[in-house]
């Protein structure tokens, strides 16, 4: 069997690792390259602030009197 020399994104450790290093709950991947890894894990936390934002607005209007 080939070796698996795709990269992937350790969250724990917060570093690309070129083959399946470390667990499966760990890893984000596989990707084409160390800079696809490091890509994929600045996308998760913009995407992840954007949602905490949006979620933190939603609670802020779920709470205001809403006119009927």
């Amino acid at each position: 069997m080939a070796k698996d020399t795709r990269w992937y994104f350790n969250m724990v450790t917060g570093e690309p690792e070129q083959g399946p290093k470390s667990p499966i709950e760990q890893r984000m991947g596989p990707y084409k390259s160390r800079e696809d890894a490091l890509d994929a894990w600045r996308i998760f936390q913009d995407r992840e602030t954007l949602w905490k934002e949006q979620d933190r607005q939603w609670n802020l209007d779920w709470d205001r009197p809403h006119k009927a």
